[in-house]
């Protein structure tokens, strides 16, 4: 079996450009939704928020290690959202099928309603889990994100990066 490779002529600059602009507005919408979840909803702070990501990495001493391991997690939380951006751009570009999907009535949505989830479950449920060595733990919070990654990650990405690769890209 061999890894799909994308033409270099497929990642053109605008291409690239786009990608930057998803990976930046990914991160920020998805990290003000969470931090303002945690301030609001869930008694906690921002700070906690961002070292609880650092946590995944570099253990339950962040939790304790102030400003710098919370830039740890949020500088983590952008790698995060340029990885999944990245990840959506090579399945435009790779699948007729997706870039058929977008192009029909309603397909930013369709496809964000697809991605979103299909992003926190690998991550909720795979990822951390094996980062943290412990299972999963689904609660209230576990579905709130289930449902908060079509608006606040898959939509930006999906919006950004949709129409790379298609005839209408401009």
């Amino acid at each position: 079996m061999t890894a799909a490779v994308v033409p270099r002529s497929s990642l053109s600059r605008h291409s690239l450009a786009r990608l930057a602009r998803a990976g930046l507005l990914t991160g920020v919408t998805d990290g003000l939704f969470s931090s303002v979840l945690a301030a609001a909803f869930y008694h906690s702070t921002v700070q906690r928020l961002w070292q609880g990501v650092a946590s995944t990495l570099l253990g339950r001493a962040a939790l304790e290690g102030g400003t710098r391991t919370a830039l740890v997690g949020l500088l983590m939380h952008f790698g995060v959202a340029f990885g999944w951006s990245t990840v959506f751009l090579l399945v435009v570009l790779r699948s007729s099928w997706i870039r058929g999907l977008l192009a029909t009535r309603f397909g930013l949505p369709k496809v964000a309603a697809l991605y979103g989830p299909f992003i926190w479950m690998v991550m909720s449920l795979a990822v951390i889990p094996l980062l943290l060595r412990r299972p999963p733990v689904i609660t209230v919070r576990w579905w709130i994100q289930l449902i908060g990654h079509i608006p606040f990650v898959a939509v930006p990405i999906v919006a950004t990066l949709g129409r790379v690769g298609s005839h209408a890209e401009g």
